[in-house]
């Protein structure tokens, strides 16, 4: 192991003599700034200057990437040393030599390396496999290293990556137990749902899923398709939920919605339950880490884990129409038994609700988001449905490249730079009696510009009867502000 990091670090050397005979142009290079990076030259005789603040960086580059000060280590388990380590040591005099660097600088550098190490948790770690000591290195960018004579605040304060990365920790990697940690948070709140249903006491089979705890008195959120037939309503039957501890109780659904899948649990406990943790699901990622807990093929605590595949998966997209939502697609683990359970984030939050799979394909499965599920919660709390304002058009988000394109295809299409184009009218609908067009670009709804379909459903809520401005443009120039009365969806709409 010490052998082949004395290889390596002389190979850098050998780099770096490369690199003084050859032509470099510093991008920049300001007082009291970093350098910011270098390259060629196209003429390879220009005379070539190399920098103190480039020769400084060289030299506390090679001292940050090794795990101490020094480039001699304790892996080295013999005390003589061969030709290439010896070699190695005299690396000070070889960076001397060839950076122009004097004595003084180059301890400036190491004591500037000294200074930076600390915050390099994640460039350097030592760790031992097997029993034997190993050295995990990633590169540091040049970059990193400033110019000696200034300290920039960064290094004196290193920023935190958990603020740009939430799911990750304080070093900038994923833990060995984040994803058990992240399912110890939401699992207390994690329930079995079973339902059994027939007539006339006479036991006709039952139906199992999932959900989880979101108020501590016993309200309970889960898939409508685990308590209710989409045709014939709730299952006429026993409901039990089961709590992680082992704990069961008789329940009775509150409130449901087919069309969205979302039930609203009640179970009645002498004592507090725990509850689930609720995030949002406005900001996730794709490739963002989630872990999905329930019940599948009645295997209660059941824990799977996954990344996001994409993050507003349109109902359309699945062959699901009328929903009006987005779903979160995840390539975590989800079968039968599943539905109703949370999808939750490294911190443990809940982020969605895990609804369905696509048959046809592994990996390939969808979670209700659950900013869309407590609004559902809330219309059902509050009227007891769903209400769904309809305006009677399909709709298309505009993006530069779709912009371009529709201006390469069709002449004297308006000029905008986003929002979101009507692709239909349905006759007889409210925006057709409202002087709504085919190929209306919509950049203003209710006073509020817009740039997605979502920020009209959301500017709508559950405003039936009310009038809404909406400012478009259309082809050639032409502005129109009109005024559509949204209707309460029907279900055969």
């Amino acid at each position: 192991m010490a052998r082949c990091w004395w290889v390596a670090t002389k190979q850098g050397l050998k780099n770096v003599m490369k690199w003084a005979n050859l032509s470099v142009l510093k991008e920049s290079c300001q007082q009291g700034e970093a350098f910011a990076g270098f390259r060629w030259k196209a003429n390879p005789f220009n005379e070539y200057r190399f920098q103190p603040s480039l020769a400084t960086a060289a030299a506390a580059g090679l001292l940050l990437c090794t795990s101490s000060g020094t480039l001699r280590t304790e892996q080295s388990s013999s005390e003589s040393h061969s030709k290439e380590e010896e070699e190695l040591y005299a690396a000070p005099a070889v960076l001397k030599s060839l950076c122009g660097v004097a004595i003084q600088e180059w301890e400036a550098a190491a004591a500037a390396a000294e200074k930076i190490r600390p915050s390099m948790s994640s460039c350097c770690r030592d760790s031992k496999e097997n029993g034997m000591p190993i050295l995990k290195v990633n590169a540091l960018p040049l970059s990193s290293a400033h110019s000696i004579g200034t300290e920039p605040a960064a290094l004196k304060e290193p920023s935190s990556s958990v603020d740009a990365f939430p799911s990750r920790r304080g070093d900038g990697c994923l833990s060995r137990y984040a994803i058990a940690d992240a399912a110890a948070i939401a699992a207390p709140a994690v329930v079995n749902v079973k339902v059994s249903f027939g007539r006339r006491h006479a036991f006709f089979g039952e139906t199992a899923g999932s959900g989880f705890i979101i108020q501590s008195d016993g309200t309970i959120l889960t898939n409508a398709h685990v308590v209710a037939n989409e045709r014939r309503g709730l299952y006429k039957g026993a409901l039990v939920v089961t709590l992680q501890d082992g704990r069961n109780f008789e329940g009775e659904v509150v409130s449901f919605d087919s069309l969205s899948d979302i039930a609203v649990i009640k179970v009645n406990s002498p004592r507090p339950l725990p509850t689930a943790k609720l995030g949002s699901s406005k900001d996730l990622r794709p490739g963002e880490w989630v872990v999905a807990l329930g019940s599948p093929l009645h295997l209660q605590n059941t824990v799977t884990a996954g990344i996001i595949s994409c993050v507003d998966r349109k109902s359309s997209e699945i062959g699901l129409e009328g929903v009006g939502t987005g779903y979160i697609q995840i390539d975590a683990a989800i079968n039968q038994g599943n539905s109703g359970g949370p999808l939750v984030n490294l911190d443990g939050e809940v982020i969605g609700i895990n609804t369905m799979k696509a048959l046809a394909a592994d990996g390939v499965s969808f979670a209700i988001p659950i900013d869309s599920a407590i609004k559902i919660v809330e219309q059902l709390k509050k009227h007891r449905h769903v209400v769904r304002p309809w305006l009677g058009m399909k709709m298309w988000e505009l993006t530069e490249p779709r912009i371009l394109q529709l201006k390469e295809r069709r002449p004297g299409f308006p000029d905008v730079a986003s929002g979101v184009l009507v692709t239909q009218v349905i006759p007889g609908s409210p925006a057709a009696r409202a002087g709504v067009w085919n190929d209306d670009v919509i950049v203003e709804f209710d006073g509020m510009p817009v740039t997605t379909i979502n920020q009209i459903v959301e500017a709508l809520g559950d405003k039936v009867g009310m009038s809404f401005k909406v400012v478009v443009k259309r082809a050639h120039g032409v502005d129109a502000t009109l005024y559509v009365i949204a209707e309460e969806a029907t279900p055969d709409l």
